[in-house]
């Protein structure tokens, strides 16, 4: 598996919830874009947040403030914390790293 993504489960409106992506020594870089995506029921996939070389991080307006998206090298992770969550973010959340796409982890907020 190149990309191992963890984390989701279900959580209450207002709770939190911390993704993580870690990839293989076989596709990892320390530089590229990274992301996460969701992709709710009925719904296409979305761009949640965007990190690039030498720019600000990215995220969609629908979760700034309340989702902030990160990576740590040494661990060759990127990660996705997400707070306040709502029952609208209901999704299978997905990463994206250097090309390469991650298994989905469905994240279940309940009102």
């Amino acid at each position: 598996v190149q990309l191992q993504a963890s984390g989701g489960g279900l959580v209450q409106a207002g709770g939190s919830l911390s993704l993580s992506c870690a990839a293989s020594e076989s596709i990892f870089r320390h530089n590229g874009a990274v992301g996460w995506y969701r992709q709710a029921p009925g719904k296409q996939r979305e761009l949640v947040a965007f990190m690039n070389d030498g720019e600000t991080p990215r995220h969609a307006d629908s979760v700034k403030g309340r989702f902030t998206i990160s990576r740590d090298d040494a661990k060759r992770t990127v990660s996705l914390q997400m707070n306040n969550l709502k029952p609208e973010d209901t999704a299978v959340y997905y990463c994206r790293m250097f090309g390469v796409w991650g298994q989905g982890t469905l994240v279940t907020v309940s009102s």
